[in-house]
């Protein structure tokens, strides 16, 4: 199985490993010391070697920090984890903290901790967020000590082996474009960035970069590694020959010289020791690089990583991938809801329903040739109030049975390698109460008005996400997620710099793959959630405009839940929008199909809405 379930319980050993982490503060100099979740790569996902974050505090939320000090220890979690946190850690040893409104750098400098000194391990903080602590640290006459080791990997004696997950290569017949037309444009990016090498830290931009794809980490497939393009000559990789076969290994040879990934940080200072310029991304780069840099007597150019923009804007090989690969897990979403309702109400659980959807993903995949790799996330899968959780994560402590009367919500994704899907659907258990209907059709008409959108050239996410939440806003309710993130073509189901919420500056070029998922999410009651995931089209003339829009295309196609609408709430154009995107769901799934009921069902699910 891709997905486990594990006991959710307070951690026993939370307090043991804290005081131990404390009684190192004396010999380090310091009076604190920060926990992130992240790793050496910044990945959304680490390996068991690099859950420092879980292991201290026994967290397992995707999204967090600790602060630990010598009488608080404080977990630092966004709106999604709340719930999750409470039920995870040891309340007598940790406090929540508000990653998002309060982080620990303002957590710092609201509580006036003077002349606080606080430690660090270099290499699991980005350059852009030592900055910001080194700030408010002045302000407090503190200052930020970079530890030469982290005492967490000193003190955690059973501490996992660093993965060694196989490499293979990325058909040209899925990349669309070959490895050595992609390093040409690095080494192009890097010239005219001003620099004389790239340092590439992102093991999604190295597996873009190089064609290839990994499994050191659940669900997003790249290997950890590292690069250095240099403006001219040939690139160096930094990836462990143990990962490789003798085809991948002989690839990867005629594309870069092939070295050990402990010879990066001696590869990047003998570099900055001959006067190079270096190019590194802030805001993905651990810290401890660019100081080797500096250190070293290089130059530092801090810029962008060069291959974010156009892995993130699909070619049309990509994009042709990614619509095949959703119609497949398209087929793999109706049968799923077709079983669901013909089971009796309360004889499934979130875990029954769960571990079903991954086998029917696996073997329409085989049926297809055109296996499952992986999840591309833990499935969410939340009855009743659990739904109003937003990153519910089902335990066997939490599992719960789907019972009548409640909606369901199913936030899942696979991982195909013509492509990552993400799709979420929230359907009835029974007879719903009007009120859920209401905000169910609120949500549906905020997904529509996002499918509809037509924008000018230049338009950015933060421009969009209003057109998701205004009929909630005008019922006085609102959701506290983004509308929309980035997705990458069989790599990560969260993908940047693409994305649909108030904090997103970045234009929406043609090629992105986005979400599409407004919500509404009541406490203690239920939630909802209804996902698509869409690609940016190219402008085109609208008939009688003055200027070109762009505009976006589905790519799911899955039925959303008749029985939770309430027509007369919608206008015509919302009705026309969902009447045709039936029909093209029933016309595109319905040759996919080979059982008679689930063909049954996909025509019922699909039949025309009227008021």
């Amino acid at each position: 199985m891709f997905q486990s379930f594990d006991v959710t319980s307070t951690p026993q050993f939370g307090r043991a490993r804290v005081d131990a982490l404390r009684a190192t503060f004396d010999a380090l100099g310091i009076d604190g010391f920060l926990v992130p979740r992240a790793d050496e790569y910044q990945g959304e996902y680490v390996p068991p070697s690099a859950e420092r974050l879980s292991w201290l505090t026994g967290f397992t939320g995707s999204a967090g920090i600790a602060l630990v000090m010598r009488d608080k220890a404080i977990v630092f979690v966004d709106g999604r984890y709340v719930t999750q946190l409470a039920e995870q850690v040891d309340g007598a040893v940790f406090t929540g903290g508000d990653l998002v409104g309060e982080p620990p750098h303002l957590w710092l400098r609201n509580h006036g901790l003077k002349s606080f000194r606080l430690g660090i391990d270099p290499w699991l903080h980005t350059g852009a967020e030592v900055r910001r602590l080194e700030k408010t640290l002045a302000e407090l006459g503190g200052q930020l000590v970079f530890l030469p080791y982290n005492p967490l990997d000193r003190a955690w004696t059973d501490r996992p082996a660093e993965p060694l997950g196989r490499v293979v290569i990325q058909d040209i017949d899925h990349a669309g474009e070959l490895a050595r037309d992609k390093l040409v444009t690095m080494a192009d990016a890097t010239a005219k960035a001003g620099a004389d090498v790239l340092a590439v830290t992102d093991p999604s931009s190295i597996a873009w970069i190089f064609n290839i794809r990994g499994s050191d980490v659940p669900h997003t497939p790249h290997p950890l590694a590292r690069a250095i393009i240099p403006a001219e000559g040939r690139p160096q990789l930094f990836l462990d020959k143990r990962k490789t076969g003798i085809e991948p290994e002989a690839y990867l040879t005629q594309l870069a010289d092939f070295l050990p990934p402990s010879q990066f940080d001696e590869q990047v200072a003998k570099l900055a020791a001959a006067g190079k310029h270096i190019l590194i991304d802030p805001d993905q780069a651990p810290f401890a690089l660019a100081e080797i840099v500096r250190s070293k007597g290089g130059t530092l150019v801090e810029a962008a990583d060069p291959a974010r923009l156009p892995r993130a804007c699909k070619n049309a090989v990509e994009l042709q991938g990614s619509a095949r690969a959703h119609l497949q897990d398209g087929a793999a979403m109706v049968e799923f809801l077709a079983w669901l309702d013909s089971t009796p109400p309360g004889s499934q659980t979130e875990i029954s329903v769960t571990k079903r959807l991954e086998e029917v993903r696996r073997t329409l995949g085989e049926r297809h040739q055109n296996p499952l790799k992986d999840v591309s996330f833990d499935t969410i899968a939340g009855a009743g109030a659990h739904a109003a959780i937003m990153h519910y994560r089902v335990t066997t402590e939490s599992d719960t049975a789907i019972e009548a009367g409640t909606m369901f919500l199913i936030d899942s994704g696979a991982q195909y390698v013509n492509g990552t899907t993400d799709i979420t659907r929230t359907v009835a258990i029974g007879d719903v109460p009007e009120e859920q209907k209401r905000f169910f059709t609120l949500v549906l008409k905020g997904m529509i008005a996002i499918s509809l959108a037509r924008f000018p050239k230049g338009t950015r996410g933060c421009d969009l996400d209003p057109l998701a939440r205004i009929a909630l806003w005008k019922a006085g309710a609102d959701f506290a997620h983004g509308t929309g993130h980035g997705v990458g073509s069989y790599l990560s189901v969260h993908e940047g710099p693409q994305r649909i919420s108030r904090l997103s500056t970045q234009e929406l070029l043609p090629g992105m793959i986005l979400s599409n998922e407004p919500g509404y999410y009541r406490p203690g009651a239920f939630g909802i959630r209804i996902e698509n995931l869409v690609h940016v089209l190219p402008a085109a003339a609208v008939e009688g405009g003055d200027i070109d829009m762009l505009g976006f295309e589905t790519l799911t196609f899955c039925p959303i839940d008749g029985r939770l609408i309430l027509a007369h709430l919608m206008t015509d154009e919302e009705l026309d929008w969902l009447n045709a995107y039936h029909a093209e769901t029933r016309e595109k799934i319905g040759p996919l199909l080979t059982d008679d009921a689930t063909k049954a069902w996909l025509e019922k699910a699909t039949a025309p809405i009227r008021r």
